[in-house]
């Protein structure tokens, strides 16, 4: 566990609510939130982190790197890198991105279902 982190939000001021890790996708993890929280969720695209590698492989194979941003996976520990991309709304909105032309785009979760063994299109 990274305790470190306990300190940096304490000198932040940060008081994390919930949290999870997104080894099944952004999009997946964080309908799993809004739904236990009832809440909805507004992300921005433009704000979204993506490595430079992941978007020099999304170029060659000609796929947008926000797909892989949303639906990728395998990530467990949480960075210092703290980026702020959206945020929770009422639970009568739903869950969406907001993409770099304005458009409100539903999110879907594409994660891994490991009880389905298939991917989760929940």
């Amino acid at each position: 566990a990274r305790t470190d982190m306990k300190k940096l939000f304490e000198q932040l001021g940060v008081k994390p609510t919930s949290m999870i890790d997104i080894s099944d996708g952004l999009s997946s993890e964080i309908i799993h939130i809004g739904r236990q929280s009832e809440l909805g969720c507004k992300i921005f695209e433009d704000k979204i982190p993506i490595a430079d590698e992941t978007i020099a492989f999304a170029k060659e194979v000609n796929i947008d790197p926000t797909i892989f941003a949303m639906n990728g996976g395998e990530d467990y520990e949480l960075h210092p890198d703290i980026t702020v991309i959206g945020h929770m709304l009422s639970a009568q909105d739903q869950y969406y991105l907001v993409a770099r032309d304005g458009t409100h785009v539903p999110i879907n979760a594409q994660g891994w279902n490991a009880l389905l063994s298939s991917p989760n299109l929940n």
